[in-house]
């Protein structure tokens, strides 16, 4: 260019003139060119950069939308799981909790049935004790017209069987005795009574013969009295007789009998003076019981049935208490399944509280990103291809 302007400045003939100034037009248009071509470069890259940051930040918004919008539905699926996680709980207690107040409600009402039907037997029985204590109030009142009663025969017969069945009746269950049996070999004793655990009668004649003592008592010589002490002798040897061969049935009757003495005097009597017509009845398996030791015998079974009695309550009682402790055995698993499913749940409602927490942590982190302003490296080598 120095070269052209030298030699234009040293020729300047017109065409030479022409020629410089067409040259330095081609080079200023050529410059132009240039710079033109420069600056549209630049813009281009300058507009690929823009849209390069602009789909760069469309992407960054479209993916926090995306994870705004997972967020949400996690969130709502968390919600609707303890909704639904706390309503199945609410039911499970509400089934759990009626069935244990069925249960304990029907322990309790057959504790209070039990309870009253031991209160009603222990009422009778008291009952059956005061009956017992009013007759013997009675039977002291009665001791005092004994003699003119004793003084006629069917009213000392009617006195003596009266009298045995009123101590038996007091003192025994109505299933535990019975009033002129009859056997099977046809005889009817007064009284027999049933102990428990064996099916064998034990029989009590109150037929005793009063009127060979009430001539011995009348007696008013030796002689008289003599005799009156034979006919006792005969009288009782063959009662005691009547009585070993009537009553005693193997199989069928115990092997002892009671004859019953309805006087605590002629039995003193019978005790005193005649011991061996004791001794022979002791032998031939026959007690003599006065009014006082026939009580204490009725009272003796009266403690075996009630023994009895008791050990089958007692069955029944261990039977129930039994049942009572296999109920009180479900309820305590029932309830451990029940703490076991509260457990669960607990858990389970933690786990999700972790997962709100990290969730929550997630989208402060993301509200946090801070966007730059600079071209990435990326961005810039992609344009300058």
């Amino acid at each position: 260019m120095d070269q052209f302007i030298a030699s234009f400045a040293a020729s300047p003939p017109p065409v030479q003139v022409a020629a410089a100034l067409a040259a330095l037009a081609l080079c200023l248009l050529l410059v132009i060119s240039v710079s033109i071509l420069r600056s549209s470069r630049a813009r281009a890259l300058e507009s690929a950069a823009l849209a390069e940051r602009q789909r760069e930040m469309d992407d960054k918004m479209s993916e926090l939308a995306r994870l705004n919008a997972e967020l949400s539905g996690r969130m709502r699926a968390a919600t609707e799981i303890v909704s639904s996680r706390q309503s199945d709980l609410a039911r499970l207690m509400s089934e759990r909790l009626d069935a244990v107040g069925v249960r304990v409600g029907q322990g309790l009402e057959h504790s209070a049935r039990s309870t009253a039907d031991h209160l009603a037997k222990l009422g009778e029985r008291l009952a059956v004790i005061d009956g017992a204590q009013a007759n013997l109030a009675r039977l002291s009142q009665d001791m005092l017209g004994l003699k003119d009663i004793l003084a006629n025969k069917q009213a000392r017969g009617a006195y003596g069987q009266g009298r045995m069945e009123a101590i038996v009746r007091d003192g025994l269950p109505s299933d535990a005795y019975a009033f002129q049996h009859t056997l099977t070999n046809r005889t009817r004793p007064d009284c027999v009574i049933r102990l428990p655990g064996d099916e064998r009668w034990m029989v009590v004649d109150a037929k005793f013969p009063l009127e060979a003592f009430t001539a011995l008592r009348a007696a008013k010589d030796e002689e008289a009295r003599k005799q009156a002490d034979a006919r006792v002798r005969a009288d009782v040897s063959k009662h005691v007789r009547d009585i070993s061969e009537r009553y005693f049935l193997p199989g069928e009757t115990q092997d002892i009998a009671f004859l019953f003495v309805p006087s605590e005097s002629i039995y003193a009597d019978v005790q005193e003076h005649f011991d061996d017509l004791v001794q022979k009845a002791h032998r031939a398996r026959i007690l003599l019981v006065s009014p006082s030791l026939l009580m204490m015998a009725i009272q003796l079974m009266q403690s075996i049935v009630r023994d009895a009695r008791l050990r089958e309550e007692a069955h029944v009682v261990q039977a129930e208490v039994s049942l009572l402790l296999e109920d009180v055995a479900r309820l305590r698993e029932r309830t451990e399944k029940l703490s076991n499913h509260f457990r669960q749940s607990q858990e389970d409602v933690e786990a999700m509280s972790v997962s709100a927490r990290k969730i929550e942590k997630r989208g402060e982190r993301i509200g946090q990103l801070e966007f730059s302003e600079r071209t990435p490296p990326g961005s810039q080598a992609r344009a300058n291809a």
